[in-house]
């Protein structure tokens, strides 16, 4: 049996939750992870209607990128929509997922997926967040380093951008003298010991933690473990906010608009003066994301791509860089999309269907 907990356990791996910021609500909001997985809707938002496609189509689990539960519940009377949406939800027996700020900032995430449908290339994190490594170091015997460093790859340590089963080790002496109650590996109670030792180092991503120490402890020989772990400040080229990437040929700005129109199917898009200066360099924020503008312009970027501007946020350009408004929902509704193929790739024998719910409450005259 597929549980749910196993799909959600599966997109935690994509986008960790430790990677969201400390206002959002990602998870599992409805349901029991333990029941069988009968069948996912990939929506961008949760709403009654898209409650009831579910159930149309045979799903019991909905797979959102806004969380339905935002702010505390205090009380589920249907007097708005979420709580309308929750109750219907717990009556049809539909759970509710959503993979939200957590998945705006994997390199994998949406940002990534808005960079594919505008062509950009050589794409890389905008603003990389730092806070998110450790370093790792131990002492392992020699004849069992291997096998110890297997453990600690299996277990998410090692991975550096694109290359696994990253370590650096270097050769050494061990010293230690077991008391009574020791039980050691090598030597007996009472007696000097000196082993040949390597020292090992691996990088790992700060949520992890649990993860790789247990996997150290079970599988180093030796009774007593001596190992540390040091807090990095390096930026984490992997976990962020936006994306910057390059058009594979330069356009004028205003055939960046349109560009632009085309690629997210707009019938209108608020932007920043012409400039009269040539777009190569693109800066992207699915959904609200004024706040890249500092970054898009430290890393050179000619057009910064978001949604969710306000009136002083198009001065803030300073005439310095094109910044386009195209909407919220049309900045992430390629989310459903990413998250349809991973989890058909990760569960061929569970049906996962696109909502064909159009949750935009914003509409244009």
């Amino acid at each position: 049996m597929t549980s749910i907990r196993h799909l959600t356990d599966s997109l935690e791996q994509l986008a960790p939750p430790a990677y969201q910021e400390g206002y959002d609500n990602a998870g599992l909001l409805v349901g029991d992870s333990a029941a069988e997985a009968k069948g996912v809707l990939v929506s961008l938002d949760v709403t009654e209607a898209v409650v009831e496609e579910a159930v149309a189509k045979g799903c019991n689990l909905v797979v959102a990128h806004h969380p339905l539960i935002f702010r505390p519940l205090k009380k589920l009377t249907g007097a708005t929509y979420v709580e309308r949406t929750v109750v219907e939800a717990i009556r049809s027996g539909v759970a509710v997922y959503a993979a939200h700020t957590n998945l705006d900032h994997v390199a994998e995430g949406v940002n990534r997926r808005l960079s594919a449908v505008l062509g950009l290339e050589g794409v890389r994190i905008l603003a990389p967040r730092k806070q998110t490594l450790r370093k790792l170091v131990s002492f392992v015997p020699v004849a069992d380093t291997q096998r110890v460093l297997d453990a600690l790859y299996e277990a998410g340590a090692g991975q550096v951008g694109h290359y696994r089963n990253c370590s650096f080790r270097s050769e050494g002496t061990g010293t230690f003298q077991p008391d009574q109650h020791a039980n050691p590996y090598v030597g007996r109670a009472g007696v000097p010991e000196e082993v040949r030792e390597n020292r090992i180092e691996l990088l790992f991503p700060a949520h992890l933690e649990n993860n790789v120490v247990r996997a150290l402890r079970q599988s180093h020989p030796y009774e007593e473990v001596a190992y540390y772990l040091t807090a990095l400040e390096n930026d984490n080229q992997e976990v962020g906010a936006g994306m910057v990437g390059q058009l594979p040929e330069a356009m004028d700005e205003r055939a960046f608009l349109l560009h632009l129109k085309a690629k997210l199917q707009l019938s209108c898009v608020r932007h920043t003066a012409l400039l009269g200066r040539p777009v190569r360099t693109v800066a992207v924020g699915g959904g609200a994301g004024a706040f890249l503008l500092p970054d898009a312009l430290r890393q050179g970027a000619d057009a910064l791509v978001t949604a969710d501007l306000k009136y002083h946020d198009f001065f803030a350009a300073e005439r310095a860089i094109l910044v386009a408004d195209v909407g919220h929902y049309e900045s992430e509704v390629f989310t459903k999309n990413l998250l349809a193929e991973y989890l058909s790739e990760k569960f061929p024998n569970i049906a996962v269907v696109l909502s064909t719910t159009i949750t935009n409450p914003v509409n244009y005259l």
